[in-house]
């Protein structure tokens, strides 16, 4: 079984109760922050190493690391092998930043896109630009509908109701 299948199988475990569940993805997300707040803290700095290493680097088991790239993995300049890897898969922390903030404000993680190091990367007219943007990817729209007695959008001069929508 693969570091990301053992993960996932405690991550979304169908044995541990709710409240197990809860406590456990509570813990999980202050290692998380954590890691995102030494991350954010020197942003152009390309972290890489095993995936052992990393974890020791971070302090949190190897599983909980896993955990993170899982997270992470779409908001890195190159994705990392995360199906495959093992402990001794050398992987790159490299993110784009803005892909990143979108990715945290598209999972409503509000403990890591208000995080303070986010100010030393992006001015708040940037971070407002940027939540707008992700927001409004999501909004579905639907186009206006055309009235019977609408001018044709064929650009006829005939009305609708005698041209296109018969």
């Amino acid at each position: 079984m693969s570091l990301l299948e053992q993960w996932h199988e405690i991550a979304y475990s169908k044995e541990m109760d709710r409240a197990a569940l809860q406590k456990f993805w509570n813990a999980y997300f202050l290692t998380e922050k954590g890691i995102y707040e030494q991350l954010l803290s020197n942003p152009d700095e390309e972290v890489k190493g095993t995936v052992k290493e990393l974890a020791a680097k971070y302090g949190v088991e190897v599983l909980t690391m896993v955990g993170f790239l899982d997270g992470i993995n779409e908001s890195l300049k190159t994705e990392n092998p995360i199906e495959t890897m093992d402990e001794d898969t050398v992987v790159s922390l490299a993110f784009d930043k803005e892909k990143l903030y979108m990715n945290m404000v598209d999972a409503k993680a509000e403990w890591l896109y208000e995080l303070p190091q986010w100010d030393e990367i992006f001015t708040p007219e940037k971070k407002r630009e940027l939540y707008k943007i992700q927001k409004n990817s999501g909004t579905i729209r639907k186009p206006k509908k055309i009235g019977r007695n609408d001018p044709c959008p064929c650009g006829s001069g005939k009305k609708y109701k005698h041209c296109c929508g018969r």
